[in-house]
């Protein structure tokens, strides 16, 4: 096997950074995906934002970078924010990163993206890592219609009650999970989804990573997936398009009809069953007594 090259020959040479806020992707394991642009952004910034800093000042140390670190947790998301600002207002260049992957994701670094946007200051997104789309692309699934969801909420009732509301949705789902939560939420995606195919992946880019493939019944019952360590994202395909009844049709239409004339109605239940207006339109005059 071929070693590969320590570093490209060449390389598009760095542009001047301007002041504003970055949106910088750090890996999410391998520390070679970190990308020449973000180094660039990194080495220029006058001020990291960091979810963490102890695990950014090692991500930063990696590369011989140092630089003014500030906390943007949960906790401190708002004054990170306010800080973002000012120093912007100042000529500043600030980076905003996350302890692995894409910033702002699930991130408390919304906060402070949302409030600079809101200032009417500028914001750069500096693409790279994300666990999510390397899952989606791992998996498997079909990656044309995807929907992120997030993390499910902890409790049984509460994660069924949010399956419940995604369920009819037409695209793969990801979602976040946690090692410890794994089996319960695998056993309720399979008892509100029903065995749709599913995959999941842990540990991307790491040493140990893993992809399981299958059934999401056959995934909750695996033994291998009681509990793992690790940062874990599950994909589950989409379900199954089923074709509304006649007796669904009716009911839709009638509801419509009370509130639109013929044709909208039509127009309005053709989009939310996926049925040919024209026959919809034809039944929508029949049920007012004009057909």
């Amino acid at each position: 096997m071929t070693e590969p090259s320590p570093f490209p020959p060449t390389a598009p040479p760095p542009r001047p950074v301007s002041p504003g806020l970055y949106l910088v992707s750090t890996p999410i394991g391998n520390l070679r995906d970190m990308t020449l642009r973000a180094l660039d952004v990194l080495a220029a910034a006058d001020l990291v934002l960091a979810e963490d800093t102890r695990v950014s000042a090692k991500l930063l140390s990696a590369y011989g970078l140092k630089a003014r670190l500030e906390r943007c947790d949960d906790h401190a998301s708002a004054h990170a924010a306010e800080l973002a600002i000012q120093r912007i207002g100042e000529g500043a260049v600030v980076a905003l990163v996350s302890d692995a992957g894409t910033p702002v994701v699930s991130d408390p670094g919304f906060v402070v993206a949302r409030a600079v946007i809101a200032a009417g200051l500028p914001v750069h997104p500096i693409p790279g890592a994300s666990s999510l789309l390397a899952a989606l692309v791992l998996s498997g699934l079909p990656a044309d219609r995807v929907l992120f969801a997030g993390f499910l909420p902890p409790k049984s009732a509460g994660r069924q009650a949010m399956l419940a509301e995604l369920k009819s949705a037409r695209q793969t789902l990801v979602f976040f999970e946690s090692g410890p939560r794994l089996r319960a939420s695998l056993t309720d995606m399979a008892a509100v989804l029903g065995p749709r195919p599913a995959a999941v992946c842990r540990e991307l880019t790491k040493m140990f990573e893993t992809c399981v493939r299958g059934p999401l019944d056959a995934l909750a019952a695996d033994p291998a997936l009681d509990g793992p360590r690790g940062e874990i994202v599950v994909v589950v395909g989409p379900g199954e398009t089923e074709t509304a009844s006649a007796a669904d049709a009716d009911a839709a239409l009638t509801e419509a009809l009370a509130r639109l004339a013929p044709g909208e109605a039509a127009s309005e239940v053709s989009r939310a069953l996926d049925l040919p207006r024209k026959a919809l339109y034809r039944r929508a005059l029949e049920l007012q007594g004009r057909g």
